[in-house]
């Protein structure tokens, strides 16, 4: 068997193997997507066992010193985990197309199936996808802190949608969500498109409560759906990759599967009564902590909470706290923000 051709297995072995581990521990430490990580673990096992066959005869021909492009360096440029992640798998694809090809030599073809290799960087454009997505939407979710604004258009009554979140940001919410059941989509498309201009100028997530279309045609941060909304798995399906989506929860049960299914975030509630849904269950702080201790995403309490107990969901295990009249219905909308933003710090502060 040629020299050469032993030597390009074996930097393509390298490439692989190289590229899928740093894949494998970004899912596994990064992440910690169990299924994802062994979902890699288990394909650089089986090309390192494929590309095996050939023993001591890769090692033999392996001359990195004269290689000639060892000081070919590489294009520079910012590097981020997203970027990086890209690279890897460019990296690992490639080499599996070359060693696709490689495979159909005569004398290769009776110890490899090219078709082998091309299942595998099949697979791996699917894994690449679940993987790059999980960061990006991990990076927003890493965002649900603080005080969560659910602009709810019948509480606002006259005030202007654009005017209270304005003012919400400068109180310091971090999350901005629009929740319309009246207007027509037209309208509301509108409204929505101001408050993301908004919420991108101020670095706040935009969540949209319900309309799919809307979050679509307003490139939102995120969707929030409820128990008798879409399917999560639909949405996920529909939402580009990046974008994240919150699941409203009454139980454990309930917030295991939303966050089987692909939640980004959990909200649960009601925590106490709200005057926002009169008939909402009531699931109170001890049932907030069994929902923390049931997920690892982040969590939202919402219903009823107020500055006199906003402090007390946030012991409980909150990332956040979701506010409506506490905010809307003040007569000043920023005060009030800030008011519930330092009750969170101080909070914060002392555990």
């Amino acid at each position: 068997m040629p020299s050469q051709t032993l030597r390009i297995i074996d930097a393509n072995c390298n490439r692989i193997g190289e590229g899928l581990r740093f894949l494998e521990d970004i899912a596994r430490f990064a992440l910690n997507a169990a299924a994802l990580s062994q979902q890699l673990r288990t394909m650089r096992h089986s090309l390192v066992k494929n590309l095996s066959k050939f023993g001591t005869n890769l090692l033999s021909e392996r001359d990195s010193e004269a290689d000639v492009g060892i000081n070919i360096k590489s294009a520079s440029g910012q590097k981020d985990l997203p970027s990086l992640v890209t690279a890897n798998a460019k990296r690992v694809e490639e080499a599996l197309r070359v060693m696709e090809e490689i495979a159909k030599l005569p004398e290769i073809s009776q110890t490899l199936d090219s078709n082998d290799f091309k299942k595998v960087r099949f697979d791996l454009y699917a894994l690449e996808r679940e993987l790059l997505s999980k960061i990006l939407r991990q990076h927003k979710a890493e965002r649900l802190t603080g005080l969560y604004i659910i602009l709810d258009t019948e509480t606002l009554g006259m005030k202007g949608e654009i005017d209270a979140a304005t003012k919400a940001i400068r109180g310091g919410a971090k999350v901005i969500q629009l929740r319309d059941k009246h207007r027509g989509k037209g309208e509301l498309l509108v409204i929505a498109q101001e408050l993301k201009n908004l919420c991108r100028k101020s670095d706040t997530l935009f969540i949209i409560n319900d309309y799919l279309d809307i979050a679509l045609a307003t490139d939102a941060d995120g969707l929030h759906i409820g128990q008798t909304d879409l399917p999560l798995s639909v949405v996920r399906e529909e939402l580009p990759i990046d974008k994240i989506i919150g699941c409203s929860t009454a139980t454990p049960a309930q917030a295991l599967k939303a966050e089987a299914e692909g939640a980004d975030y959990i909200a649960a509630g009601s925590i106490f009564p709200t005057p926002s849904k009169k008939d909402a269950t009531v699931v109170g702080i001890e049932g907030l902590r069994q929902i923390r201790q049931a997920i690892t995403i982040p969590l939202v309490a919402i219903g009823g909470i107020n500055k006199d107990n906003i402090a007390e969901v946030i012991a409980a295990g909150a990332n956040a706290a979701a506010v409506i009249s506490a905010v809307l219905a003040q007569k000043d909308i920023e005060q009030a923000t800030r008011q519930l933003v330092a009750e969170i710090e101080q909070k914060i502060q002392k555990t």
